[in-house]
């Protein structure tokens, strides 16, 4: 088995560098802003249909999860863009 480049979830931790959440008053919509170590901010967002079921931790961590998957199309593009660099010489 080749060792080719791929991105890991270790990878996309390494470059976070904090969260920020917040539930809009009157709502149950959660966005997380990661920031990476490179100072771009990605956005994640959550919500439940009915608030009586609203639960703040969980709507931080999916909102959390779901900046984290922008992140990995981000990532792969990058790692797509240097492969592509490299075979043209």
């Amino acid at each position: 088995m080749k060792n080719n480049p791929t991105v890991t979830q270790q990878h996309i931790q390494s470059i976070i560098q904090n969260d920020a959440f917040y539930v809009f008053p009157g709502t149950t919509l959660t966005v997380c802003c990661l920031t990476l170590k490179n100072g771009f901010t990605v956005l994640g967002e959550s919500a439940c249909a009915c608030p009586e079921n609203f639960n703040k931790e969980l709507g931080e961590k999916y909102a959390r999860e779901n900046a984290e998957k922008k992140i990995w199309m981000l990532e792969g593009y990058l790692l797509k863009q240097k492969l592509s660099d490299a075979e043209e010489g």
